[in-house]
């Protein structure tokens, strides 16, 4: 999914369902690094949306969830945070916290 610049914390409170909230920026290279076991992860969930922040400088809404480090994945339930994973490292990590997700 292409990042989505467009949304703010309040549309993203407001999200009903399981969402996947990707921060991080095209250039990081944990960023890119990441996205190969991302993408395997996900492919699993197709009921899970996904959506991408091009987060930094100037940027609010990863600071509105104390987003650090790039890249980090924000797990949410009907709006609520169930869980993060910041820079993930295999997809099994991701996969469990789906599987989180869509109990």
């Amino acid at each position: 999914m292409d990042a989505d610049n467009k949304l703010n914390r309040a549309d993203l409170d407001l999200l009903q369902g399981p969402v996947v909230v990707e921060f991080g920026a095209s250039w990081c290279g944990y960023c890119q690094a990441a996205q190969p076991i991302i993408a395997a992860a996900l492919i699993q969930y197709p009921n899970i949306n996904h959506i991408k922040i091009e987060d930094g400088r100037g940027e609010r809404l990863g600071r509105t969830y104390a987003v650090k480090l790039w890249p980090t994945l924000i797990f949410l339930k009907d709006g609520i945070e169930i869980s993060r994973l910041v820079r993930p490292t295999d997809n099994v990590m991701i996969k469990n916290a789906l599987d989180a997700l869509s109990s």
